[in-house]
């Protein structure tokens, strides 16, 4: 294997909207290494979701586009792809498991059914094969008596099952790449936990390559190697996890760290006060300008933030982070 799984470069998505034409990811890029597990993290509507549907060709037909930049997946350009040859890469190398799980499963279809599909569709096997299938890998996301149960319909299942259901579907075809967008969204943290062990172990079993998408720094120091910081459709920090939590260049960073409640101090017994990143993501409207989209809400922001963009920067440990002021932070 040589060179990078997937490698993404000056992404630049554009989606149409009454207020014109947004870019809502400007000039993001990352690569994705055979077997890494990779997490984008950030607030919501900073861009997380939408680099996954650009990488699975799934941005809405005629109001989001790729205009600029390359998706180039195992050495195969993805922006310049057919639509067959994009329905044959999604599911079967390049697989996705949605935020709700209750509204991604079709509520008049058995689980069973939905599972088989997807093995027809891609490799080709009989209704029985994909049936005989199902089983097994419910029975590998670890949902008791599988057999059982592959004929229950979504609304007989728990959210943290519905869950697995997902995670199943998405890795019947064992794919390459297995993009989790917020896999354990409303579920309690003993089934959150179960979600992540599962996957570690899937991992480690299959090989195959994660990308977390995640608004929760605990659960990227929990499952990561490496971590891209989304802010308002650009990146913001980029590198391996412990250098960045340790170590972090980026006052949006920063703040992202600093709203993980901590554990009550044993020597003195006290409890840290929470903080919070004041302010919000700016709209669409105020992405693709050139200056820190960050300036407004940084308590480190000085004039030349408001006026230029600030680029990459090279640090140690292949830590990299757009800010003026990275040095000092």
């Amino acid at each position: 294997m040589s060179g990078p799984l997937l490698k993404v470069e000056n992404l630049r998505i554009e989606l149409t909207t009454r207020d014109g034409v947004c870019p809502v990811i400007d000039d993001l890029s990352f690569e994705l290494e055979h077997g890494e597990n990779l997490s984008f993290v950030g607030e919501s509507g900073c861009g997380k979701s939408m680099t996954a549907l650009a990488i699975m060709g799934l941005l809405p037909e005629g109001v989001g586009r790729v205009a600029a930049g390359s998706i180039t997946f195992d050495g195969e350009e993805l922006t310049t792809a057919s639509r067959p040859r994009l329905r044959d890469i999604r599911g079967n190398e390049i697989s996705m498991i949605f935020q709700e799980p209750m509204t991604s499963l079709n509520p008049v279809y058995t689980i069973g059914e939905q599972i088989a599909e997807v093995l027809r569709a891609h490799q080709g096997l009989s209704q029985k094969a994909a049936w005989d299938m199902a089983v097994e890998l419910l029975d590998a996301v670890r949902i008791p008596n599988a057999k059982g149960r592959v004929g229950d319909y979504p609304f007989q299942m728990s959210g943290g099952q519905r869950q697995r259901v997902m995670i199943a579907m998405a890795l019947a075809c064992q794919p390459k790449i297995l993009i989790a967008d917020e896999p354990t969204t409303a579920l309690d943290v003993t089934v959150q936990a179960q979600i992540f062990d599962l996957l570690r172990d899937l991992r480690k079993d299959t090989g195959t390559s994660i990308i977390l998408i995640t608004h929760d720094m605990g659960a990227v120091a929990e499952m990561a190697e490496r971590m891209i910081v989304m802010y308002a459709g650009r990146g913001a920090e980029i590198g391996p996890v412990d250098q960045i939590i340790d170590h972090a260049r980026h006052p949006y960073t920063k703040g992202l760290i600093s709203c993980v409640p901590h554990i009550v101090d044993t020597l003195t017994d006290e409890r840290a006060r929470l903080t919070e990143v004041p302010g919000i993501v700016p709209g669409l409207a105020e992405f693709g300008r050139d200056m820190c989209l960050f300036a407004s809400r940084c308590g480190m922001r000085v004039e030349r933030c408001l006026q230029e963009r600030p680029p990459m920067q090279d640090f140690e440990n292949g830590q990299r982070a757009a800010c003026w002021r990275a040095e000092e932070v």
